[in-house]
């Protein structure tokens, strides 16, 4: 009998004696190793025998899923004597176990005795999670083992999010700034200076060939697939040698591919979420678009790679969502998740219940977002003020970036109002003078300039239901994700094709990534009893004689899936086969997403027909394709590495990855000359003022040497370097002190020595006069503990 866990749940066995147990993995045999545990077991912790401390707990198993799954609930630690485990039916159940005799800390919290290293680490889908180990004064020098944090992060097209699991429930990460989302924005001032998030939106109307947002309709893309969103940004969009997408930066001379833009955008949500967790953060789940392929699933693990960040799980931005909404909920629902945001949209039908997590299908639409409502207002001011005046404000790119951004704040104000009032001062200029936009746009205005984007919404939804076999009779729940969502026309379209109220509980811009942080806390061991049952979006195949495309795994095939099919020659005498990896929907190989292609050389020639080539296609969890050929004739086998397809390679990946690093190095030298600079001026401007409010009161030869120092350090700064900043405000620092050291040495300063003339011991008769009320005593105190 084989026997899966459907989700990363790690079952950890650890004593002094015996070796690490480690239960684990999707899709793999269930392995484990014991070795004289009962009495080890009985002997260390006490513990009653292991049949009388595991209970059955009724788990529901969906009868078409082929693995067979367990869970496995918290707060335990899976207590097995041997693998001789009782399953009569393939209706399981999980095995629950008590919490060890001593302690009470929840299933994130172990306690054991002494003598192990100072941390513990193990493996998952090339993964490991690190488990540290911090020392208590407590129970005989015991010590506590946390799992390494891992956070959950939604990489959007216009804002992203960071969540994290604290106190055992998900929670959004704030920002530097103190906000919960930061905009999906980096630009290079004319300086080389990198700015991202809010910084650098706010200044993109004066900086628009440098200023990068809405990358992520770039990524894992040709040039040929973005023809039209590249015409909607300010910034140029280039084509490379290899027909892939690279975004032009003149203000540094340089050229980066959209992962590069979006690691960067990465690597600000780490670095604000270790400061907020006050822990370093290295691992992470990251969300992409349900119907994102597997070009831009490992553009996006790539991003992650070049940010310095080991991305754990790619998962579906509505699974997550459907994560965040379901959890700690124990009641079985249909739910249909509408997920419309800046530049995607997704619609998943899932199963929700009792930790279970079942997407039943998925579709949706990578060119449709709010971005694309934003661009029909844009083009809609455009048109008028050409009507008007005869300029196309399309070609200028300053003019475009200001549309833009009044076009996504006239969308915003038509979600609660029914009309936006439009103002653009100085928009261009003439030899006539300056040209202003002042007009009033309703919002039945502009629901008649996307009445088409609306209909687009209808058939995803459609599909998504007839391919899960339900009919929106069947559904419970309707929930809304995305900040597109809080459109009026949307919520209308949605209720008219479901007939249900969408619910509106959830937070459409944090519900996602409150998801993925519970997905990363499930990976971190902070979470469990979840089992996630994913699918992949679109079908894979190959390209087969006619140009016709053959389909090897179909859409919404669970997570993680392998599947092989036998092929042969076309031709007598044929020594090598060339096959075109395919993904999609249509039948002709023109009509899908080539990912790639791959050539098996070495077939012994054979009359046409006879060589059976085997190909095996295998889909992580993350939904990333890998691929495995082999000659059954000659018994070649070769793993593929899919070349042409729209990702980087792993030389260029590589190469990102330095130059990440030395620019992360750069920016903080830059920002230790900044911080320190500003600390030099402050201390310039107080020895100033401390000198002049002295006055004569401080002695000449130390005034001197304070003076001295002042003006060596007023030089550093105005040239030196920052070094040399530092070690002129220690030596002014040094002298200062001096100055305060000399101002209580001298006579009659409170705690100065007896003035000259004076004996010692020597008291005045009003101090005396005073007994001991009047006496001033210092003492220092000490805590004898």
């Amino acid at each position: 009998m084989r026997i899966y866990i459907s989700e990363p749940n790690f079952i950890i066995l650890i004593y002094p004696v015996i070796s690490i147990c480690v239960f684990s993995v999707a899709g793999k045999e269930l392995k484990g190793c014991l070795a004289k545990f009962e009495s080890l077991r009985a002997e260390w912790l006490g513990a009653p025998p292991i049949l009388s401390s595991i209970s059955p707990t009724p788990f529901p198993i969906t009868p078409s899923s082929s693995p067979i799954f367990i869970g496995f609930k918290p707060p335990a630690i899976l207590l097995l004597s041997s693998l001789h485990m009782a399953f009569s039916t393939l209706h399981l159940h999980p095995l629950g176990a008590t919490p060890f005799i001593s302690t009470n800390k929840s299933s994130k919290t172990l306690l054991f005795g002494q003598g192990l290293t100072n941390s513990v680490s193990f493996s998952h889908h090339k993964s490991s999670i690190k488990l540290k180990t911090r020392f208590t004064n407590r129970n005989n020098g015991a010590l506590r083992v946390v799992a390494e944090k891992v956070v959950g992060i939604d990489l959007g097209t216009t804002n992203s999010a960071v969540g994290a699991m604290e106190g055992g429930k998900p929670v959004i990460v704030t920002n530097a700034e103190g906000q919960r989302t930061t905009p999906s924005v980096v630009a290079y001032t004319k300086t080389g200076d990198r700015l991202v998030g809010q910084i650098a939106k706010r200044q993109a109307v004066v900086n628009p060939e440098n200023t990068f947002f809405s990358v992520k309709r770039f990524i894992g893309r040709k040039m040929s697939e973005v023809d039209d969103e590249s015409k909607q940004v300010s910034y140029t969009v280039v084509r490379d040698e290899n027909g892939n997408v690279k975004l032009d930066c003149p203000a540094i001379g340089k050229q980066f591919a959209a992962e590069e833009i979006s690691a960067q955008v990465l690597r600000k949500l780490v670095d604000d979420a270790s400061k907020f967790l006050n822990d370093k953060v290295t691992k992470a789940v990251v969300t992409v678009p349900a119907y994102f392929n597997d070009s831009q699933r490992t553009a996006t693990k790539d991003a992650g790679r070049i940010a310095g960040l080991e991305v754990l799980r790619i998962i579906n931005e509505p699974t997550a969502a459907s994560l965040a909404y379901g959890f700690e909920r124990k009641n079985n629902e249909t739910i249909l998740v509408f997920d419309l945001g800046g530049g995607t949209f997704d619609v998943s039908v899932l199963e929700v219940g009792d930790g279970v997590f079942e997407v039943l299908s998925t579709s949706g639409d990578t060119h449709l977002g709010g971005d694309d409502f934003d661009k029909r207002i844009v083009d809609w001011l455009a048109a008028s003020f050409k009507k008007d005046e005869g300029i196309d404000l399309l070609k200028d790119k300053q003019a475009l970036q200001r549309l833009t951004e009044t076009a996504e704040k006239a969308k915003m104000e038509l979600s609660t109002l029914t009309q936006a009032n439009i103002s653009l001062p100085f928009i261009t200029a003439t030899n006539d003078g300056p040209k202003h936009i002042d007009t009033t746009l309703t919002r039945a205005k502009f629901e008649e300039l996307c009445s088409d984007l609306l209909d687009r919404l209808k058939k995803p939804v459609e599909n998504s239901l007839r391919d899960a076999k339900l009919s929106f009779n069947d559904l419970d729940e309707v929930i809304l994700v995305g900040g597109s969502t809080r459109i009026p026309a949307v919520q209308e379209v949605v209720k008219s094709l479901t007939g249900k109220e969408p619910n509106v509980t959830v937070n459409p811009d944090e519900v996602v990534a409150l998801g993925a942080a519970v997905q990363a806390g499930v990976l971190a061991g902070d979470v469990s009893d979840i089992v996630l049952l994913d699918v992949t979006p679109l079908s894979i195949g190959l390209e087969t004689l006619g140009g016709v495309m053959t389909k090897i795994i179909p859409r919404n095939t669970t997570l993680p899936t392998s599947k092989s099919e036998v092929f042969s020659t076309a031709a007598d005498g044929q020594t090598s086969v060339e096959i075109n990896v395919l993904q999609g929907e249509r039948e002709f190989v023109r009509d899908n997403k080539s990912l790639g292609s791959f050539k098996l050389d070495g077939i012994p020639p054979a009359p046409r027909g006879v060589p059976q080539i085997e190909v095996k296609f295998d889909i992580d969890a993350n939904g990333i394709l890998s691929v495995t050929a082999i000659d059954k004739g000659s018994g070649k086998k070769q793993d593929i590495t899919i070349t042409g397809a729209s990702t980087l390679p792993n030389d260029e990946v590589q190469r990102m990855v330095n130059e990440a690093e030395k620019f992360a190095k750069e920016d903080k030298e830059k920002r230790d000359a900044i911080d320190t600079k500003n600390q030099a001026d402050s201390v310039v401007y107080q020895t100033e003022k401390q000198l002049k409010e002295l006055g004569d009161k401080v002695p000449a030869p130390v005034k001197e040497k304070v003076e001295e120092k002042l003006g060596l350090l007023k030089e550093a700064i105005s040239g030196g370097s920052t070094q040399t900043i530092k070690d002129a405000m220690a030596a002014l620092n040094q002298e200062v002190m001096q100055l305060g050291q000399s101002l209580y040495n001298q006579p009659g300063a409170p705690e100065a020595g007896p003035a000259p003339g004076d004996a010692p011991g020597a008291q005045s008769s009003e101090a005396s006069s005073k007994g001991p009320e009047g006496d001033v005593i210092d003492a220092d105190f000490t805590d004898s503990n």
